[in-house]
C-alpha cells in the first residue's frame, strides 16, 4: 500500500522499542529497574492535591465544552502572572498560547516558522528535534554535543551553521541529559543570534530560537535556570518559549502547556492549532488557572517534590561514583536539573561469562538489561552516535529502596565482563 512520503519515512523510536522489551520482561515476572520513562509514578509523585481537587471540581461544574482556541483568558492571565512573579518575564495575553502540553506547541512553532528546505539547528542528544524537522521537510543541521560541556551546545558549535538557518532548537534543563546552560554559555548563543539577525535584511527571514524550558523549576544545588530574554532583552523578538505543568507538577497526563513569544508568531501557531484541535481540556484549564494563583501551595509542593527528586538523583550518582572508584567502567555527570541523570556504561569489546563478546553499544544496552535488570535509554536513541556509551536514567518512577539494590546488580553484571 502506497502512503505519503512523510508516513513512509518516519523514523522508528528506539525508546518505544526498548519500552516494549521491558514490558514483556515485566509481564514474564522478571525484576526490572525501569529508569527509562520521562514520566512519574503517581503513587510516588502525585500531582498537587489542590490541583487535583480543582480538576474534579471543574468537571462537577460542567466545564466540558470547547475552550478558547488560544487558551481561556483566565488561564492566560494566570500564566502571565505566574511567569512574571517566578521568572521575571512579562508577556501580555496576546503573546501567550495554551495547548494540550508542549508537543503540539513545538509542532505548531516548527510549522509557523519553517518552510521545506529551511535549516534547523539542534544538538544531540536531544528529544524529538529530528522528528519535528522531518515533519516540516527541514534541513537537519545536527550538532554533536559532548561530555566536555555536559552535552550542551555552545556558541562555537553553532557559529559555522547559522548563516541562512531559520530555527535553533534549544532546551534547558535538557532532556535527556538533565544538564543546563550556564549564564555565559547562553549569553554567547544569544549574542550570536542577535548579530546574525542584525546582518539580515528586512526582506529575509530572521533566525529564531525555540527555548524549551519544561523542567526549569527543577534545578538543584547552586544551579540557576537561565533564559534568553532575561539575559538579552533584544532576544524577545526572536524567542518562543515552550513550557507546561507536565514536569514541574508531575502532571504529564493533565495536558496543559503554553508558549510565550512574539504576538505575530503566537497568532500563527494559534491558527495552525485551530485546525488540529490540540487544545488543553476546558476543565483542566479552569483548574490550572485557579491553582497557579495559589503561590503558597506551589512553593510547598515544589519544596517537597524537588527534595525527593534530588535525593534519588544524588544517591544514584553517588552509587555510580562508588562503582567507578572500584575500577568498573561507569561514569556520570553530577545532577543539575530535571528528573534525569546522565550516566556512562562502557563495555564494547568485553565478553560475558559465556564468552559472548559485546560488539556494539546496543549489545551493552541489552546486556545490562538482561543481566542487571537495569533499563536506561541510550543516548543514541536521542540522535547521538551509535557508538555513544552514555545513557539517560530517569527517576520519575524510582523507589528509594530500589537504589542500593540496583547498584549492586549493576556491580555484579559489570564484574562478570572481561
Amino acid at each position: 500500500m502506497k502512503l505519503s512520503y512523510l508516513s513512509e519515512t518516519l523514523i522508528g523510536s528506539e525508546i518505544v522499542k526498548l519500552g516494549g522489551e521491558i514490558r514483556e520482561k515485566i509481564r514474564q515476572g522478571e525484576r526490572i529497574y525501569n529508569f527509562t520513562v520521562g514520566d512519574f509514578d503517581p503513587a510516588i509523585f502525585p500531582i498537587p492535591k489542590e490541583l487535583e481537587d480543582a480538576i474534579v471540581e471543574a468537571y462537577r461544574k460542567h466545564f466540558t465544552n470547547y475552550p478558547a482556541a488560544e487558551g481561556n483568558l483566565d488561564l492566560r492571565e494566570a500564566i502571565r502572572s505566574f511567569i512574571k512573579d517566578s521568572e521575571g518575564l512579562d508577556y501580555n495575553n496576546q503573546e501567550i498560547l495554551v495547548a494540550s502540553g508542549g508537543r503540539p506547541l513545538i509542532y505548531a512553532l516548527y510549522r509557523a516558522i519553517c518552510d521545506k528546505g529551511d535549516k534547523v539547528i539542534y544538538a544531540v542528544p536531544s528529544w524529538n528535534n529530528n522528528h519535528y524537522t522531518h515533519f516540516v521537510g527541514g534541513e537537519h543541521i545536527v550538532i554533536q554535543a559532548g561530555a566536555g560541556n555536559n552535552f550542551m551546545p555552545t556558541a562555537d558549535d553553532l557559529r559555522p551553521h547559522i548563516k541562512e538557518a531559520t530555527l535553533i532548537s534549544l532546551c534547558s534543563p535538557q532532556n535527556p541529559t538533565g544538564t543546563t546552560f550556564s549564564k555565559a554559555g547562553l549569553e554567547a548563543i544569544c549574542d550570536l543570534v542577535l548579530e546574525e539577525n542584525q546582518r539580515r535584511t528586512d526582506t529575509e527571514k530572521k533566525l529564531y530560537v525555540m527555548y524549551d524550558q519544561m523542567y526549569w523549576h527543577l534545578t538543584y544545588g547552586d544551579i540557576q535556570h537561565q533564559d534568553p530574554v532575561t539575559l538579552r532583552p533584544a532576544m524577545r523578538d526572536y524567542t518562543v518559549y515552550i513550557d507546561a505543568i507536565s514536569k514541574v507538577f508531575a502532571a504529564t497526563g493533565v495536558r496543559v502547556g503554553w508558549s510565550m513569544g512574539p504576538a505575530t508568531i503566537i497568532s500563527k501557531m494559534k491558527a495552525i492549532l485551530t485546525h488540529i484541535g490540540a487544545w488543553a481540556p476546558m476543565a483542566e484549564q479552569k483548574a490550572v488557572a485557579y491553582y497557579l494563583q495559589n503561590r503558597n501551595a506551589i512553593q510547598q509542593y515544589l519544596a517537597h517534590f524537588k527534595s525527593e527528586i534530588e535525593e534519588r538523583l544524588r544517591r544514584i550518582y553517588d552509587g555510580l561514583m562508588q562503582l567507578k572508584n572500584e575500577g568498573l567502567a561507569v561514569d556520570a555527570i553530577a545532577p543539575e536539573a530535571a528528573i534525569y541523570l546522565t550516566i556512562k556504561i562502557d563495555g564494547v569489546g568485553k565478553a560475558d561469562r559465556q564468552g559472548k563478546k559485546l560488539e556494539t553499544q546496543a549489545d551493552v544496552t541489552a546486556y545490562i538489561l538482561n543481566t542487571a535488570g537495569l533499563a536506561v535509554v541510550p543516548f543514541y536513541a536521542f540522535g547521538a552516535e551509535k557508538t555513544s556509551a552514555w545513557y539517560r536514567l530517569s527517576v520519575g518512577t524510582c523507589k528509594k529502596e530500589e537504589i542500593e539494590e540496583m547498584t549492586g546488580k549493576l556491580r555484579e553484571a559489570l564484574q562478570q565482563l572481561s
